[in-house]
């Protein structure tokens, strides 16, 4: 679930990169990315999931396993995802997004899992990519669980 709204992005970014308005078009492109990553999520879609990376990405999961090369993600992905088992359903928020150049993006997500026994959440890093035909790319991710408490 996407809840931040492309102002609300775009302010941060002005507030801490200096983007310049007219990027309103690239911020909901991303928001997008993250949306397909939560749909994706959901409906345990390996293929769908792993047309969001770029070829050269790199994944290090919640778990600390580290996935280096397109291949390697969509190895883990293909096993990992179709019979992953949560009993509830998975939302994503962009929280901040921050332009490093204007083709580079630092995108932070908040995952959270709501299940019968409670939330559990998780605090993505997706440092993402634009192609040259302006679509976006998750290029190197980190997925880092947040300890309860």
């Amino acid at each position: 679930m996407i809840r931040m709204t492309t102002e609300t992005a775009h302010a941060k970014a002005v507030g801490t990169t200096g983007v310049k308005p007219g990027d309103d078009a690239d911020l909901k492109a991303i928001a997008q990315v993250v949306a397909t990553v939560e749909r994706t999520q959901r409906a345990k879609d390996p293929e769908g999931f792993l047309a969001l990376f770029h070829p050269d990405a790199l994944w290090t999961t919640a778990h600390g396993k580290v996935l280096i090369g397109f291949d390697a993600i969509a190895e883990f992905t293909r096993a990992v995802l179709p019979t992953a088992t949560f009993d509830g359903e998975v939302t994503y928020e962009v929280t901040h997004t921050q332009f490093l150049r204007p083709d580079v993006a630092a995108v932070k997500v908040r995952q959270v899992y709501h299940s019968p026994s409670g939330k559990t959440e998780g605090a993505p890093l997706y440092v993402m990519t634009r192609q040259d035909d302006g679509s976006w790319l998750l290029h190197a991710c980190q997925n880092t669980a947040v300890q309860a408490g």
